[in-house]
């Protein structure tokens, strides 16, 4: 018996019971591209941290049997999705992760979720962003924010980056390993830019409509539905304008129902149209 006949995406990421990010939002979302989803959980949050509290476990000692267990059954997976990752024990585990299932069939997105504005996030320690680097060159597809890119680059940041400047950086990060890249989130005045770097030579910008104050979990369904398109045979450019324009539409209906910034986008309700 082969279970193997469908394809499927290996979603590797921490799992939030409420505020529709990380694995809670790439499941249903994988599925609805008619892709079966395949969590392996790096930490199981009540809620995630941007919440006064929240409740947490660690599940990285529990990652390496779990990932054994899929080995048996012989899975295959046509994607691979990385997102946050908490330690450089972490980051460790999914280098072996990759060494078990990454095949020259099958793509691997990963999300460098580091910081923002400049700044890593207060849970990042700056040895992890330099672990960070040496997940990099597995990458077929890399999905930073600007912070993340300049972090992984050396680069100073600055908020005000033309395309030469953008081109230089994904140069960078080319020469690391990954040849399609998309650096997200740019804010150009009332407009939301995502600068797309393919092949090492050519880039074009994508530009959405900002609507309403930053929400967690975008960056999730952002990296989530490029993955799904890939594996689904979309191109790079046209994956990353579904991405941006699906995110833009369900920014703009979670603003209509006045949801709390700690709740997330209510992409629920667009799962049909995806």
């Amino acid at each position: 018996m082969s279970h193997n006949r469908q394809k499927k995406i290996a979603v590797i990421n921490d799992f939030t019971g409420f505020g529709r990010c990380s694995i809670a939002a790439s499941l249903p979302i994988i599925s609805a591209m008619k892709i079966q989803c395949c969590p392996l959980p790096t930490s199981i949050f009540s809620n995630h941290t941007g919440f006064d509290s929240f409740f947490f476990t660690d599940y990285t000692k529990h990652m390496n049997a779990y990932m054994d267990e899929w080995k048996k059954l012989d899975l295959r997976f046509a994607g691979i999705l990385t997102g946050f990752l908490g330690s450089p024990e972490q980051i460790e585990i999914v280098k072996h992760f990759l060494g078990m299932f990454k095949t020259k069939d099958n793509i691997t997105v990963i999300d460098p979720v580091m910081g923002d504005y400049g700044k890593l996030y207060p849970t990042y320690s700056p040895l992890l962003a330099e672990q960070m680097n040496t997940l990099v060159p597995y990458a077929d597809i890399l999905t930073p924010n600007l912070t993340e890119a300049c972090i992984l680059t050396g680069t100073e940041y600055k908020v005000d980056m033309d395309e030469n400047d953008l081109a230089e950086i994904c140069n960078k990060l080319c020469a690391m390993g990954p040849k399609k890249i998309v650096v997200s989130g740019l804010e150009r005045g009332d407009n939301l830019e995502n600068f797309i770097y393919e092949g090492g030579k050519e880039w074009q910008t994508i530009l959405e409509h900002k609507v309403g104050p930053f929400r967690s979990g975008t960056g999730d369904v952002f990296s989530t539905i490029i993955a799904a398109d890939t594996v689904n045979g979309v191109g790079f450019a046209d994956s990353v304008r579904h991405a941006s324009s699906f995110v833009a539409k369900v920014l703009r209906r979670t603003v209509e129902l006045d949801l709390p910034k700690t709740d997330g986008i209510c992409f629920e309700e667009f799962l049909t149209e995806i």
